[in-house]
């Protein structure tokens, strides 16, 4: 279950960053069965095709989606942005905790500012 709940996450996200660039057919099959949570079944009668049908182009969005990370790795380029931003902010946590220095405190709101929109 693990796995699954894992995969899907993956999938949200490969699906944020590149999901633009799938057909608005395939966009809408991949949509219903990763982000709304439709079964093969659901999806297939809302589409009119077969379960296998939906199966298939479930498979090629996730291979085309992660073709593109391959090639342009930008997630992991934002989840290595995020780390780092979040480590930067605990520093300055640590390091600040006592300091009234009005731009430190600025420096520290803004990065949190920058994580959450992340």
């Amino acid at each position: 279950m693990v796995e699954f709940v894992e995969e899907i996450v993956e999938l949200s996200l490969l699906y944020d960053f590149y999901g633009e660039m799938l057909d608005d057919h395939k966009k809408k099959i991949f949509e219903d069965y990763v982000l709304n949570d439709l079964s093969l079944a659901e999806i297939a009668d809302e589409e009119g095709i077969s379960r296998q049908g939906v199966h298939d182009i479930v498979k090629r969005c996730t291979k085309k989606l992660k073709e593109y990370e391959s090639a342009l790795h930008l997630v992991e380029k934002f989840q290595d942005m995020k780390e780092k931003l979040t480590e930067v902010t605990e520093l300055l946590n640590k390091e600040t905790e006592t300091d009234s220095n009005t731009d430190i405190q600025k420096a520290k709101r803004l990065l949190n500012e920058v994580i959450a929109e992340l």
